[in-house]
């Protein structure tokens, strides 16, 4: 059960640090860009479980799908892409949003791992493994969507007002 464990630190690791930093600094920390840093750290780290486990990735899904050794490989290129996006100020935005989007459409493969025990990452545990997953996947949800492409509005906001006055 150490996967959601790292996967919280790498997403808060960025953040935390800016706001310990920006304490003796006394400057204020840039939330959105930590915030998304963190989130594409943690992309990062989905893409190279891809790469690293991928007979289990497989496995995660159900026999019925087809091409599933390149469905994991291609939905591993999106979450490294995803990742990379989350880094540059311009396509922050889109990528939390695509972010989003990724986290709704993969999570039927938890369930599908879960109920069926499949050995990775937790889903070993069976059904009870989606009592932890369900909530992260929130919580990466939220993290996406209100502290990097709401939030990114809201940085773009006050820069445009302040460049007005």
């Amino acid at each position: 059960m150490v996967t959601p464990i790292i996967i919280l630190l790498l997403l808060s690791s960025p953040l935390a640090i800016a706001l310990v930093y920006s304490k003796f600094s006394d400057k204020p920390p840039n939330v959105t860009k930590y915030a998304c840093w963190g989130l594409g750290i943690a992309f990062i780290f989905f893409f190279i479980g891809h790469l690293v486990k991928t007979d289990g990735m497989v496995e995660m899904l159900p026999p019925w799908v087809p091409y599933r050794l390149a469905l994991v490989y291609l939905t591993g290129l999106i979450e490294l892409l995803i990742g990379i996006a989350l880094f540059m100020p311009r396509y922050q935005p889109l990528a939390a949003k695509l972010a989003i989007v990724v986290f709704a459409i993969f999570f039927p493969a938890n369930i599908y791992a879960a109920s069926n025990g499949i050995g990775l990452g937790g889903h070993q545990w069976g059904p009870v493994y989606l009592l932890i997953r369900g909530p992260l996947q929130i919580l990466l949800i939220a993290w996406a969507y209100f502290l990097c492409a709401k939030g990114h509005n809201k940085s773009m906001q006050s820069t445009a007002k302040a460049l007005a006055d």
